[in-house]
């Protein structure tokens, strides 16, 4: 084990992609993920930390904090208490080690009730949407083999990172490769306003669903304007931190990306989907590169989304969980106890 605290423990396993997952900023293959568990009463509750450097967060930082943050988890059904005592201890960032330790507390009270997530908390049993599956960063030919095997395996939507020297032409060989695809695109901030202007003809003429972050995160007025002349909606990830930024974006964008880690956990995320959807706001359930128990959280969350991108786990050589069933891009929503998943 890397730490204890209590009845909390946590172990880092280092995580692997099947190829390189590249994005403008970066291409990686290995992703440290801090799976924590709650011991109690005879019943184990587990969350996983996926840290983010692009939100003040590392495999280090991760390793440092949870010592401090571990102790707030005194008692799993105390939600509220539980927020309170993390954000008293840091006020400011970790949310991905806060994450994992709300998700430990659900799991163990939804197990301890012998219910999943999601009907512990009340929401729609519905189906789930379909699942995005990304085409990351690499070489044009490279970039057309992966739409051209995911589109033959089935999956209905691909969403394409861009953010290169060749992006019209990325565009254009993905729709060639997969035409009867829906076809996202995110930018991950990566365009100057001038290029984004340019793009929006290219994403429109391609049919595109929508585009994700194409300018910086702090460029609200840019994003206000691209807004106002794009056919193509517009959706905030990078934007978006806290629950609070919500109220802000909704004058800059068509929709936000909820993930479970930038957010603070599965109940912040759940506070930040109400919020958007009271200022009109679409919703993507969206995830980092984890692990089936990081996926499972927030498909728990994804049915009552317009869109999902929960393919993080799909991405794995080494997925450490097993549970989750996956028919190309659809998720059925799971029904075990707890996030319905489990190690093995």
């Amino acid at each position: 084990m890397d730490g204890v605290s209590g009845a909390v423990t946590w172990e880092t396993r280092e995580l692997h992609t099947a190829q390189p997952f590249g994005i403008a900023r970066w291409t990686h293959s290995v992703y440290p993920r801090t799976f924590v568990t709650l011991d109690a009463g005879g019943v184990r509750g587990q969350g996983e930390s996926a840290p983010n450097a692009f939100y003040g967060e590392t495999g280090a930082t991760v390793q440092a904090v949870l010592p401090l943050l571990a102790g707030a988890l005194e008692d799993p059904w105390d939600w509220d208490g539980l927020r309170a005592r993390l954000d008293a201890r840091m006020p400011q960032g970790h949310p991905s080690v806060k994450c994992a330790l709300e998700m430990a507390a659900l799991d163990w009270c939804a197990r301890s009730a012998g219910l999943p997530v999601w009907r512990l908390l009340g929401l729609s049993p519905g189906a789930l949407p379909e699942s995005s599956y990304t085409v990351s960063i690499a070489a044009l030919p490279e970039m057309r083999r992966q739409a051209r095997e995911a589109a033959a395996r089935g999956h209905g939507v691909l969403k394409v990172k861009l953010g290169t020297a060749q992006d019209e032409q990325i565009v254009a060989a993905l729709r060639e490769e997969a035409p009867e695809a829906a076809l996202r695109v995110d930018a991950n901030a990566a365009w100057s306003r001038p290029q984004a202007r340019r793009m929006l003809g290219v994403l429109e003429a391609a049919g595109v669903e929508f585009v994700e972050q194409p300018l910086a995160a702090g460029d609200l007025e840019g994003h206000a304007a691209l807004r106002g002349v794009s056919a193509v909606p517009i959706v905030a990830d990078e934007s978006l931190h806290h629950v609070s930024d919500i109220v802000a974006l909704a004058g800059a964008f068509d929709g936000v990306n909820l993930k479970l880690a930038k957010l603070g956990g599965p109940l912040r995320a759940l506070e930040a989907l109400r919020l958007a959807r009271a200022h009109g706001l679409g919703v993507m359930m969206g995830c980092m590169i984890e692990s089936s128990l990081g996926i499972a959280a927030a498909a728990h969350l994804a049915g009552l989304c317009d869109w999902a991108d929960l393919d993080g786990a799909l991405l794995l050589a080494d997925d450490p969980y097993r549970g989750l069933e996956w028919t190309a891009g659809h998720l059925a929503r799971p029904q075990g106890a707890g996030w319905g998943v489990e190690a093995g």
